[in-house]
């Protein structure tokens, strides 16, 4: 597929923008240990939507949750940054912005998955995955990635601070061959232990740790993963993220995989 010159030009300079704030990944650091909690989507921005629940709703709730887990184990021992814990709208560079200016050592972006509403048999899919920044290997992956970055429409001035970048574009995903995420390793190191927790405490369906071009993984300088903790488009599904009971187990999922990526990186 030949690529267009204006499209080549707009993701060399998006490369420029973002590849950059990445490159003090491996720097030395001597403060605590902090780690970046991202409740998707917030504010105007209600993300996917079921019967009666919304995503930025649920989302907050378990980033609160896994908030209060890390701070009573840890307390002063672990710095828990949130880039939001309200319902307001917080664009994907600002939220790779707050993690990177508090020099987190990681960032759980925590989301709710679904899928186009003519999809046949939406309403049986189910299942938890956990992401980390690549090219997408497969449609699905590349869909749930364009879903997620397609929040940027939403900002005024778009299309100036991501250099023209379209999330819904497939050549606009070019971006991610430009460079490579220095964290991978322990980026996907942090997500199958996130995918274990999510199936045997969460109880959730095992969808895979797998990879796709996220924009808000990519801005980050430090390992990062975007956690789909299951579809709202499933009744099932969203009457267990509706509840104090199933948000509880997700969040205590994440914090039980926190405690062993922590205890392996002391």
């Amino acid at each position: 597929m030949q690529i267009p010159t204006l499209i080549i030009s707009s993701l060399c300079a998006l490369a420029a923008l973002v590849v950059p704030v990445r490159l003090g990944a491996d720097t030395p650091k001597s403060h605590t240990f902090t780690v970046a909690i991202d409740a998707g989507h917030g504010g105007k921005d209600y993300g996917c939507r079921g019967k009666t629940q919304n995503e930025k709703t649920i989302t907050l709730d378990v980033a609160k949750r896994l908030n209060k887990l890390i701070e009573k184990e840890y307390g002063d021992s672990v710095n828990v940054v949130m880039t939001r814990d309200r319902d307001i709208f917080v664009s994907l560079y600002d939220r790779a912005g707050i993690a990177n200016d508090a020099e987190a050592d990681l960032f759980i972006s925590i989301h709710v998955n679904s899928v186009d509403k003519r999809t046949k048999g939406r309403t049986k899919l189910s299942g938890a995955s956990v992401y980390t920044v690549g090219l997408h290997k497969t449609e699905a992956n590349l869909a749930v990635a364009m879903r997620e970055n397609g929040v940027i429409e939403l900002e005024e001035d778009f299309s100036q601070k991501y250099q023209g970048f379209d999330p819904n574009m497939s050549e606009s995903y070019i971006i991610f061959e430009l460079g490579q995420n220095r964290n991978m390793a322990r980026s996907i190191e942090f997500a199958s232990m996130a995918q274990n927790e999510l199936i045997t405490t969460a109880g959730r369906a095992d969808k895979g740790v797998r990879q796709a071009g996220f924009l808000v993984l990519w801005a980050t300088k430090m390992p990062a993963v975007l956690v789909e903790l299951d579809f709202i488009c499933n009744p099932t599904c969203e009457a267990f993220l509706a509840g104090d009971k199933g948000r509880q187990k997700c969040a205590d999922a994440l914090f039980n995989a926190f405690k062993k990526y922590y205890k392996a990186k002391k």
